[in-house]
């Protein structure tokens, strides 16, 4: 019994030894994503929020004008400029321009994993919206004109599946560690400061943010996992060796 436990530990740790860590970190991310995203939404329906959302809301207007975010004007000025980089026109401007570049230098799976992460990102939070249904803050004027419905927010949702896809992507095309956590930082901070901006306009609730940087960094970690787990079962270094330069360049995604 005690040899057999023994056995199982070493395949056990052998096992963890060979496992891809990318792979790891991905499914490690999708799960803990979706999880939370859950409890927010069960939240969010159940009205337990609510409340808090509202004081964190009110929290950043000048108490004698709710109308009126606090800070002086260029400031609000500024946050609307941060809010656009969360914007369909804007994000689909940067995948547009990513996608020319991977199509130039002949890295056509990535140009179409670039594409189907973002697509397919923007449907789901248009779907999403429209399962929950949640209006939008109306304790404060709008610091910009919205749409659609509040729970998820589309802005950090869609800045997180972008800017986190194209921050992974961008850490294949570089060798250094310190180069592969500025690219991700990057990608953090960017959808970080949109979601903020968000909440700082009034348009959407704390938890509408909270939830649609779930949404985004689960989407974009589940097409980063699926990316790695195609590229493990395609990898062929001794064909790879044999492949001339210019075919070498289609290689794998990730």
């Amino acid at each position: 019994m005690l040899k057999t436990s023994y056995q199982t530990g070493r395949r056990i740790l052998s096992w963890l030894r060979e496992f891809d860590a990318r792979l790891l970190l991905a499914t490690l991310l999708t799960a803990a994503s979706l999880f939370v995203f859950l409890e927010i939404a069960d939240e969010v329906m159940e009205g337990e929020t609510q409340s808090l959302d509202e004081r964190i809301i009110v929290s950043l207007r000048e108490p004698q004008d709710l109308n009126d975010p606090i800070g002086p004007l260029w400031l609000e000025g500024a946050v609307r400029d941060i809010s656009a980089l969360g914007s369909f026109v804007v994000l689909m401007l940067f995948v547009s321009f990513v996608m020319i570049f991977l199509i130039l230098i002949r890295r056509y799976k990535a140009s179409l994993f670039v594409l189907g992460a973002a697509g397919s990102g923007v449907l789901v939070s248009h779907s999403l919206k429209l399962f929950f249904s949640r209006p939008r803050p109306d304790i404060v004027s709008h610091g910009t004109n919205v749409l659609t419905y509040s729970f998820p927010s589309g802005h950090s949702m869609l800045s997180a599946v972008v800017y986190l896809t194209l921050g992974a992507l961008l850490t294949e095309l570089v060798t250094r560690k310190r180069l592969k956590s500025y690219f991700l930082l990057v990608g953090l901070f960017l959808s970080f400061i949109v979601g903020l901006s968000r909440i700082y306009l009034g348009v959407h609730y704390p938890s509408d943010v909270i939830a649609g940087w779930c949404a985004g960094l689960f989407w974009a970690a589940l097409f980063t996992m699926i990316a790695r787990i195609y590229t493990l079962r395609t990898k062929d270094p001794a064909a790879s060796s044999r492949m001339p330069l210019s075919r070498q360049d289609e290689g794998p995604v990730f």
